[in-house]
Formats: C-alpha cells, structure tokens, sequence
C-alpha cells in the first residue's frame, strides 16, 4: 500500500481516497496496484455494497498520470516503465469499468486524463461548481487514453472530438450537459452525501435529494459548430472548416488547435473512429496500450511535457511540424498490432 492512497470501510462503503495533495492528486504506478488491491478485496466482500472515489485535501479530484515517470521513461530507458504504468493503469480503468458493485466518483476540482480514467466507469459521477473536466494530452504529443478513446467517441454531436483535439476543458454544468456527470451537487452538500451513502441510504435517493440545478452549459451556445466544424475525421479538414469561419468562437479554437501536436491529433482523430466501433471495452484499452506504447517513444511527447511542464515556455517544437507532414503510414504504424507477448490484457475475472 501507499500513502498516496488511504483505503478505509464505513459500514458497507469502500472509501478510495486520493491523496497526493501537491501533486493534485496524480496517478503514480502505486496508486493504480493499491486501488486495483483494495478493489478486488471489496468486490469479494459481501459486506462491502459499494464504494465512494474521492481526493483529499486539495484543489482537485485528480490531475492525471505520472507524468514525470512517462518522460523519464521516453528519455532513459526506451519506455519500459512506461508501459509498465500504463499496463497496470489500464487494468485499473478495465476493473473499474467492469466493476460489479455501484462506484461514486466525486469529481470536485480539476478532473484531467488519469482522473478522467477512474471516474468514468464509475456509475455515479458527481460534478460540482469547482469541476474542470478535460483530456488535455494533444497538448503534451499523447491522446486521451484511460479509456477516453471509448468515452469520447460515444458523446453526441462530436462534442468528443473537440475535446480530444483542443484539450477544451468543461466546467461542471458542461460535464453534466455532455453526459460526463451523472449529477450535480453544490460541493458544501459533498460531505453530506458521503455520509448519508456511509449510513446505508440508498445512493440514487441521496444524490436526487441534494442536487441542485446547474447553471446553463455555455458550451451548449456552441454545439453546432462544434457538430459542424469537428465532424471530420481527417484533421486537415476539420481545420479548413474551422479557418472558414470568421466567427470568434472558430478563430478561438482554430488557434488553440494549431498549438497542438498534429501527430497526437491524427491519432486522436483515428483512435475515436476506431473505439466508436468497438463493441468490448478490453479491445479499446488494448489498442490504447498499443498506442501509448508507441506515442511514448515518439520525439512529440518528451518534448510536449518539457514546454508544458518542465520549462513552461508553452512552445513546442512538434515533429512533424504541419499536419500535412504527419503520413498515413506514420500513423499506421501506431495502431499496429503488438508481438502477442507484449499485447495487453484485463485481470483475470
């Protein structure tokens, strides 16, 4: 077990607690082993009937992934640990998402990528006044994996495109808007919650009773464009319609667009395409390792982290620079198979 992640039982709820304050509450590889360990033990327990995912103190429910694992792993030893974090992480999100008892995932604050990944199999997911949901990683040479290939691509109107490619983040009544919260609640009503489900409430008369009315959804002014502009899968196209528009909202988001890296947004673009037709979520999470194992070694990632993260410059020097330079064939090789040995796979049931 870790620090990083306090287990304790109330009555019949597991508690999962986050608890990485400084680091948002970041996924570390320990984090991911002793979430999957105390998930297991619970699922087996007949006492336990449910379990509430929370953060500790802090501005955030969880920012993401190890971040400075993954680069030092692209940079030292070839991806190796790497892919170690993500073959266990993947196994947390399949577990979560598979998950036979009801999950209450309170996403209060920053919700980002990792934080993304173990919220959303949950089939409770709160949203409050202080959530900021996003996929973010074009912006650092990766693509929204922890499942978001499979949660992205089944959103209406290419809502998931838009935010796979321009990292936009949503406030929580945009989160509740797009179908990515199940509820709203004020976040001074979170404690009561929690306790109200600890004492044996039923959840679903818990949550109905203290949400309260979101504020209209300001990205839902936008839907339109966004179905119009981003309904292409091909990402020189979604550009083009994006620079034929004069309005603020398109030039806005066609700048926020040109800073991405335009590998990571080709694969976005594909790995969308291909989730929305998949029918088992283990097939998604095995392509997305495949990806992951591949994305992490390209020259965007390593360099995406450093002027996002390291130096904070916020100007990246992509490789390939244009998205007419980014080939098929580069992307092809991507979503290539993996030797059987190396391919992934969920626990054993």
């Amino acid at each position: 077990m870790t620090d990083d992640l306090l287990t304790r039982r109330e009555n019949n709820v597991g508690f999962l607690t986050l608890n990485r304050p400084k680091a948002i509450h970041a996924l570390t590889l320990d984090m991911c082993r002793a979430m999957t360990e105390a998930l297991l033990q619970w699922r087996d327990d007949a006492d336990v009937h449910a379990v509430i995912l929370e953060h500790g103190e802090g501005r955030g429910f969880c920012s993401g992934g190890d971040i400075n694992l993954l680069r030092h792993s692209s940079l030292s030893d070839h991806g190796v640990s790497g892919r170690a974090f993500f073959w266990d992480e993947y196994r947390l999100n399949h577990l979560l998402f598979t998950y036979p008892k009801p999950i209450v995932a309170f996403m209060d604050g920053i919700t980002m990528g990792g934080g993304v990944g173990i919220s959303q199999p949950a089939r409770y997911r709160i949203a409050t006044e202080n959530t900021r949901f996003a996929m973010p990683e074009t912006g650092i040479g990766l693509f929204p994996d922890v499942g978001g290939g499979w949660y992205l691509s089944r959103l209406e109107g290419r809502l998931g495109q838009f935010m796979a490619l321009t990292g936009a983040r949503l406030d929580g009544a945009e989160a509740l808007w797009a179908g990515l919260a199940t509820h709203y609640l004020a976040a001074a009503s979170i404690a009561e919650a929690k306790q109200w489900i600890a004492a044996g409430e039923e959840i679903d008369q818990v949550l109905s009773a203290l949400s309260v009315s979101a504020p209209q959804p300001r990205l839902k002014e936008h839907a339109a464009q966004i179905s119009k502009h981003f309904a292409f899968d091909r990402l020189e196209d979604v550009l083009a319609s994006l620079a034929a528009d004069e309005s603020e909202w398109a030039v806005r988001e066609l700048t926020t667009l040109r800073t991405k890296s335009p590998l990571s947004c080709k694969v976005s673009l594909r790995q969308l395409a291909t989730s929305a037709g998949l029918g088992d979520f283990a097939d998604n999470m095995a392509m997305e390792y495949r990806l992951g194992s591949r994305m992490l070694l390209q020259p965007d990632f390593a360099e995406g982290v450093r002027a996002v993260i390291v130096d904070k410059d916020n100007t990246p020097h992509w490789t390939p620079p244009t998205p007419e330079e980014v080939g098929e064939a580069q992307v092809d090789a991507i979503f290539a198979p993996l030797p059987a040995a190396e391919e992934w796979s969920p626990l054993p049931a």
